[in-house]
């Protein structure tokens, strides 16, 4: 990019040494007043057509790249966008995994719970009886 920089201002300069070498030439020249002026006015709007020229390739430029500078940006938010989705996707399976997860060990801890707490109650049923079966007697 750096050359390419350099390469324009070479350019400017080599076209702004030639118009001044031109008016030097012209008014150095051996001619008429009206021929002096005619000879200005011919230089003049060649190198204003030209300037028009670069201006005109410029702004073509310029639209290119603005162009291209949208073309890449939608790409980053397209493709954000679908990055963005895979996530939600992907933390809303291990969000359903662990809720499985937690009811199903939910679900032994109660079956446990259950199953303990039948065993206690008939421990329980069993020590009372047998206390009163060793007070009657």
């Amino acid at each position: 990019m750096s050359e390419n920089n350099i390469g324009k201002g070479l350019l400017i300069g080599f076209l702004a040494g030639g118009a001044v070498g031109a008016v030097l030439a012209l008014l150095y020249a051996p001619k008429s007043g009206k021929e002096l002026r005619n000879d200005i006015k011919v230089k003049a709007d060649g190198y204003l057509d030209e300037a028009e020229k670069y201006i005109a390739d410029a702004k073509d430029k310029a639209k290119d790249l603005i162009n291209e500078g949208k073309k890449k940006s939608e790409k980053l938010i397209s493709d954000a966008k679908t990055k963005s989705e895979e996530l939600l996707k992907d933390a809303e399976k291990i969000f359903n995994d662990a809720k499985t997860k937690t009811g199903n060990v939910i679900s032994s801890s109660r079956e446990t719970f259950e199953t303990e707490s039948n065993r206690l109650k008939d421990a329980v049923k069993a020590g009372v009886d047998a206390y009163k079966s060793s007070k009657n007697s």
